[in-house]
């Protein structure tokens, strides 16, 4: 083990301080991503996530409205699924519209027959 003065002490605990900061992005780099959670949700805990009634979501999945799992007489929702299910529903603001407009035109898809 190295000996270092006093006046050497700073500029060894910076390359110190250097080296681990190196290492560290080693390691965050090296380790594989975490998976996000599968969380999965009852009826009940589904209906208060979307804010809606537990006869309204049974409504939906009967109308086949809405993504759902069924394990014997059990329901089970996604929640990712669910967030999916309501960004299908957005609706495009004024800019989006005109932004995708030229495109429309041109491919003959915003014509009447």
């Amino acid at each position: 083990m190295e000996q270092y003065s006093f006046d050497q002490l700073p500029r060894a605990v910076s390359e110190l301080h250097k080296k681990l900061d190196s290492i560290q992005d080693l390691l965050l780099e090296s380790r594989p991503p975490i998976p996000p959670a599968v969380e999965l949700l009852t009826i009940s805990q589904a209906a208060e996530f979307l804010n809606l009634s537990v006869q309204t979501l049974y409504g939906k999945v009967c109308h086949r409205e809405i993504p759902v799992s069924k394990k014997g007489k059990r329901l089970y929702f996604y929640k990712s699924e669910l967030e999916e299910w309501i960004k299908s529903g957005k609706k495009k603001t004024m800019t989006e519209l005109r932004e995708k407009l030229p495109s429309l035109v041109s491919t003959g898809k915003g014509r009447r027959h």
